[in-house]
C-alpha cells in the first residue's frame, strides 16, 4: 500500500520566505552601498560636493606689454559686468503682492528694466525678457561697464532697495592706451582674454597667468557654512613684457609710412621697419593702414573703402562674409607674412659677395650700352642709352643692371645660392611674432636655378624672386654691422609683477652666422653713402649730418602686370652703422613710379628726427654747414641800431621800412627757419608789412631755378626735403607752400619740397 503523503513536496512557511526576501533585499544593498562606496565613489563624491560647495575660479591679472623705456603699450582696465537675479526678483515681487492689503504693489521688473535701460543704454525690452526667467540666479545685462557708469548702477540699486536684485563684477579688461600704435605688433585679445594676434599671441604663456580657485561650502538651504570648509587657491598673475619698441620711433615711422602710402596712391598697403643693426632689436614696426586695438573689428582705411563700395546689405550674409575677409587682411602683418620683389636695394648683397670673393675690385671698370643679353633675351638698364664707363662704385651708385649682372654671372650660381642662404633668403628670420612666412620663388631651387645664366642675371639685380620686408632688412643690417647676420626680435625681457627679470634676450645669441668681411662691408657703406650724398640714385635719403648709406629699389609686380613695388633700404651713420630701415609701398599710382621718389623721402623724414632721437650726434662737413637752415632772431621792439647791430653779426641781407628808431615789426617773425643761403630779413619802424608779391607757380621747377626766383622777389627760402639738390642732377619742386597765387610782404616764407627723380 502506498503512502499517500510521499511524493508531495514539503512546504515553505510564509514566514520563511519573508525572510528569504528580506534577506536577499539585505545582500542587495549592502552590495549596492559597496558598489557606490568603491567603484562609482569618486562619481558620487563629486556629485554630493558640487551639491554642497560653490566652486568660482579666480582670474589672473594679465601682465602689462611695455616699450623700451617702460611706457606702457598694453593693460587691464577695470570694467563691470551688470547681472541681475530674476529668482530674487520674483520672490521680492511675491513677497509685495502677499503683503499688499489694498495698496498698490510696485511693479519690481518694470522699475529694473527701465532704470538700468537708461543707465545702461540697454533696450529695457530686452532686460524685461532676462527678468521673466524666473529659475535663473544669474543673467547678464551688459560687460564692459566703465566705472562712472558702475557708480551710476550703485546709486540706482540703493536708492531703490534693489541689493539682492542687481549686482556688479568687476573683471580686467585689455587696454591699449595708444590706440592704433603699433597695432601689427602689439596684436589683441579675444573677449575671453586670450591673445588672437601679434605679441598678445606670441607670448600668451607669459602673459596669461595661471587662474586660482575659491571653493565656499553651502548647507541644504544653501547657507554658507563655517570658514573651515571654505578653499582657496590663489592665482599667478601674468608676467610683463618688456619690448624693443620705442614710442617716439614707432610713431615717426608710422607717420612716414602712412604719408608715403597716402601721397604715392598706395593700392596695397605699406610697411616700414627700424632696426638696431648690430642685436637686431625692432625699434618700429609699422603696416598702413593701422587698425584700432581697442576696437580691432572696425575697418579700417583701405579695407573699409572697399566693404562700404562693395555694395551689400549691412548684416547680410555675403556683408558678414567680405567684413570677416577684410578683417584678417588688414590684422595680418604685411611686413613678415608677404613676400616681394626687392629690386635694386638687392644689389646691396650681390657687390659685396663680389668683392668678398675678390671677383672685382674697386679698380674694375664697367662697360654699359644699356642692355646686356643672356641666353639670347635682351635685359635692359634703366637707363635706356645706356652709362657707358663705369667703375665698381658708380655702377652700385647709378644702380646699372649690366654692371650687376656682370658681378652675379662672375659669381656663378653655387656660390651666388650659398650666399643667398647664407643671408638668411631660405629660411625664416626667427622674429618672435606668429606668421612669419617664406616667399621662395621657383627658381630658388638650386637645379632650376642653375639651369640657365639668364635666372642668375636678373637675380643679381633683384628681379625675379620674393623676399619678405623683415628678410630684407635683416640681410642689409649684415651689410651695416660688419658681416654678422643676426635675430630680429621685439622681446627684452621679461619680468614678473614685483619687476623682477625672469628671462631676458640674450643679444649674444642673437647673431647667427658671419657671411661677410667687416672691411667689405665698410666699403659698400662708403659707396651707398656717397650715392646719397653725391651723384647716385639715393639722394632723396640724405640727412645732413649724418652720412646715411642707401640704396632704392622698383620692382614690378609678376602676379598684378602693370603695377610695382617701390622700397628703399638705409641705414646711418655709415662709418659707425646704428640703426636701419626699411620702406615699401605696394603698387603706388601716383607721381613717379621709383622707390627713390615713392620711399626714399620719407626715409629721410623718418631719420631726419629718429637719429636725434637716438642719440646718434650729427657731425657736419663744411658744405653741410653752409647749407643748414637758420632760426631767425627776434629782434621786435629792439631799437633799430640794437636790430641791425645783431643781424649783420649774423650776416642777414637787411633791409628797413619807415624812418623810425624802434622795429615794431619784422619778417620772418622771430623763430622762423629759413635756409642760410641768401637770408634776408625785413625790420619795420613804421606801418605794417604790405602783402603786395604774388607767390609763382613753383612746381616743376629745378632746384636752383626755384630758388633764385623766390630770393629775386625779396623773399626768404624754407627747403623740405633733398637739401643737397646743388650737386648732381637737379632736384625738382614737387610742392611749395603758400601755393601759387598767394600775397606775401617782403621777408616771408616760402617752403618749397624738392625731390630728385632718379630711374631705377
Amino acid at each position: 500500500m502506498t503512502d499517500g503523503n510521499r511524493d508531495k513536496p514539503a512546504r515553505i512557511s510564509p514566514v520563511t520566505v519573508v525572510g528569504i526576501l528580506m534577506l536577499a533585499g539585505f545582500i542587495a544593498v549592502l552590495a549596492r552601498v559597496l558598489y557606490l562606496q568603491t567603484a562609482r565613489f569618486d562619481d558620487y563624491g563629486r556629485r554630493v560636493s558640487s551639491q554642497m560647495t560653490r566652486d568660482y575660479e579666480v582670474e589672473p591679472i594679465r601682465g602689462d606689454i611695455l616699450d623700451a623705456d617702460g611706457l606702457t603699450l598694453a593693460t587691464n582696465i577695470i570694467t563691470y559686468r551688470v547681472f541681475v537675479s530674476p529668482k530674487a526678483v520674483a520672490t521680492a515681487q511675491n513677497s509685495l503682492l502677499e503683503n499688499a492689503l489694498d495698496n498698490e504693489v510696485r511693479d519690481l521688473s518694470r522699475e529694473i528694466s527701465e532704470g538700468l535701460g537708461e543707465i545702461l543704454g540697454v533696450d529695457p525690452e530686452e532686460i524685461r525678457t532676462q527678468l521673466a526667467l524666473t529659475s535663473y540666479q544669474d543673467r547678464t545685462i551688459k560687460k564692459g561697464v566703465d566705472e562712472d557708469t558702475a557708480q551710476a548702477v550703485r546709486e540706482f540699486i540703493a536708492r531703490n532697495e534693489f541689493t539682492q536684485m542687481i549686482y556688479l563684477e568687476a573683471t580686467a579688461t585689455r587696454h591699449y592706451p595708444y590706440d592704433s600704435l603699433a597695432s601689427h605688433i602689439l596684436g589683441f585679445t579675444s573677449a575671453a582674454g586670450n591673445g588672437v594676434y601679434g605679441l598678445e599671441y606670441q607670448y600668451e604663456e607669459e602673459l596669461a597667468g595661471t587662474a586660482g580657485r575659491y571653493v565656499i561650502a553651502k548647507d541644504a538651504q544653501g547657507n554658507g557654512m563655517p570658514f573651515e570648509y571654505e578653499k582657496y587657491i590663489e592665482a599667478k598673475d601674468g608676467y610683463d613684457i618688456r619690448t624693443t619698441i620705442k614710442v617716439e620711433v614707432q610713431r615717426i615711422l608710422e607717420e612716414q609710412v602712412e604719408k608715403a602710402y597716402l601721397e604715392s596712391g598706395g593700392q596695397n598697403r605699406a610697411t616700414g621697419i627700424v632696426m638696431d643693426v648690430n642685436t637686431g632689436a625692432v625699434l618700429g614696426l609699422a603696416v598702413y593702414p593701422y587698425f584700432n586695438l581697442n576696437e580691432p573689428n572696425e575697418l579700417t582705411g583701405d579695407f573699409k573703402d572697399k566693404l562700404d563700395k562693395a555694395g551689400l546689405e549691412e548684416g547680410s550674409e555675403e556683408y558678414q562674409t567680405l567684413k570677416n575677409e577684410l578683417l584678417l587682411s588688414m590684422w595680418s602683418n604685411k611686413a613678415i607674412t608677404e613676400g616681394y620683389i626687392p629690386g635694386s636695394t638687392f644689389k646691396v648683397i650681390t657687390s659685396a659677395v663680389a668683392l668678398e670673393e675678390k671677383l672685382f675690385d674697386l679698380n674694375a671698370e664697367f662697360y654699359c650700352k644699356g642692355y646686356m643679353t643672356v641666353n639670347a633675351a635682351d635685359i635692359h638698364c634703366a637707363e635706356i642709352y645706356g652709362h657707358g664707363h663705369l667703375t665698381f662704385a658708380e655702377a652700385i651708385q647709378v644702380s646699372c643692371n649690366p654692371s650687376l649682372m656682370t658681378m652675379g654671372l662672375k659669381i656663378g650660381a653655387p656660390r651666388f645660392y650659398n650666399y643667398f642662404k647664407a643671408f638668411g633668403y631660405l629660411e625664416k628670420t626667427g622674429i618672435d611674432l606668429p606668421g612669419e612666412q617664406l616667399s621662395p620663388s621657383w627658381f630658388w631651387n638650386y637645379d632650376t636655378f642653375s639651369s640657365r645664366e639668364i635666372y642668375l642675371a636678373t637675380a643679381s639685380f633683384g628681379q625675379n624672386f620674393n623676399v619678405t620686408a623683415i628678410q630684407q632688412i635683416t640681410g642689409i643690417c649684415a651689410v651695416a654691422n660688419g658681416g654678422y647676420l643676426v635675430t630680429p626680435h621685439l622681446l627684452d625681457r621679461v619680468t614678473d609683477p614685483e619687476g623682477n627679470t625672469v628671462y631676458a634676450f640674450d643679444k649674444t645669441a642673437g647673431v647667427r652666422r658671419q657671411v661677410l668681411t667687416s672691411d667689405i662691408c665698410a666699403t659698400i657703406s662708403e659707396i651707398l653713402r656717397e650715392g646719397v650724398a653725391g651723384n647716385g640714385g639715393g639722394k632723396n635719403t640724405y640727412v645732413a649730418g649724418y652720412r646715411v648709406a642707401a640704396k632704392t629699389g622698383t620692382s614690378e609686380k609678376k602676379d598684378h602686370e602693370g603695377y610695382y613695388v617701390c622700397s628703399t633700404v638705409a641705414y646711418a651713420p655709415s662709418d659707425d652703422p646704428q640703426y636701419a630701415m626699411i620702406l615699401i609701398v605696394d603698387e603706388p599710382t601716383k607721381g613717379v613710379l621709383y622707390g627713390s621718389y615713392a620711399a626714399a623721402p620719407y626715409i629721410a623724414n623718418a631719420f631726419k628726427e629718429i637719429l636725434p632721437y637716438l642719440g646718434v650726434e650729427a657731425v657736419y662737413s663744411e658744405k653741410e654747414l653752409d647749407k643748414l637752415s637758420v632760426t631767425v632772431p627776434s629782434v621786435t621792439y629792439w631799437s633799430l641800431d640794437q636790430a641791425m647791430g645783431m643781424c649783420e653779426n649774423l650776416g642777414y641781407e637787411i633791409a628797413v621800412v619807415g624812418n623810425g628808431s624802434l622795429v615794431t615789426a619784422q619778417l620772418p617773425q622771430g623763430g622762423a627757419e629759413i635756409e642760410s643761403n641768401g637770408k634776408r630779413i625785413v625790420l619795420y619802424t613804421k606801418g605794417t608789412p604790405a602783402e603786395d608779391i604774388m607767390v609763382p607757380n613753383l612746381v616743376g621747377m629745378t632746384a636752383t631755378a626755384a630758388y633764385k626766383t623766390v630770393q629775386n622777389l625779396g623773399l626768404n627760402v624754407r627747403i623740405e626735403g633733398a637739401k643737397n639738390y646743388l650737386t648732381g642732377t637737379e632736384a625738382v619742386v614737387i610742392d611749395q607752400s603758400p601755393a601759387y597765387g598767394t600775397y606775401l610782404a617782403s621777408g616771408d616764407v616760402v617752403t618749397l619740397t624738392f625731390r630728385y627723380n632718379e630711374e631705377e
